[in-house]
């Protein structure tokens, strides 16, 4: 089975080789360039088409959620942010830029690499106490007009149910009794008819209306 391939995105030398240490360790991934800061990590991302950006916030220059936002723009990998801080502005600013996740840096080695694995698979990765500013973000922002559904299949709104409910592809297929392809699939066309970037912008929306599966 190939490796996932990654790009680590991070101002601090020390920390890079760490986070390299940590994943290639796993005997999944391979780390296949790094970059101090955003501009290099964009630039890495559409050089290398990684798998996997994972992704500093504070760094010199452009900072790690402009840099996610372009790196969503212009290839097809996945970016999960690791940073030190959880304040507000920088988990709804990365996820609201189309990440895939949002951990903390105290997270465990073995949280690091199935994070990394979840992402690169089209799953969502938040750590708990992110899940509670995202959470708290929604409570308090103004009550905004629940989002059009009205392209979407039957199929995939229980699929975007399964997204709100935090499940994984391999969790929906298991509760839908279809194939993982399948919920791909489904995820993907979900994800182009609202309109939004990354399935944890999708499960926003499934909040927002309401839907569980």
């Amino acid at each position: 089975m190939s490796r996932t391939r990654v790009v680590l995105a991070d101002d601090h030398a020390a920390v890079r080789e760490g986070l390299r240490l940590v994943l290639e360790s796993s005997g999944e991934i391979s780390v296949v360039g790094e970059a101090s800061n955003g501009a290099d990590a964009v630039d890495a991302a559409e050089r290398l088409r990684p798998d996997v950006v994972v992704m500093d916030v504070r760094m010199p220059g452009t900072d790690g959620i402009a840099a996610t936002a372009e790196v969503m723009a212009r290839t097809d990998a996945a970016v999960l942010v690791l940073t030190t801080f959880d304040i507000d502005e920088y988990v709804l600013g990365s996820l609201a830029a189309g990440a895939s996740g949002f951990l903390l840096k105290s997270a465990s080695g073995a949280e690091l690499v199935d994070g990394v694995r979840r992402v690169a698979q089209g799953d969502a990765v938040l750590d708990p106490a992110v899940t509670r500013v995202v959470v708290d973000a929604m409570r308090s922002r103004p009550a905004e007009p629940a989002p059009d559904l009205s392209d979407l299949t039957e199929r995939e709104i229980e699929v975007l149910g399964g997204l709100g409910a935090g499940l994984s592809n391999a969790q929906i297929a298991r509760r839908l009794m279809i194939g993982e392809a399948t919920v791909k699939t489904h995820v993907s066309r979900v994800l182009m008819k609202l309109g939004v970037q990354s399935r944890v912008q999708a499960a926003v929306l499934a909040a927002r209306s309401g839907i569980e599966l």
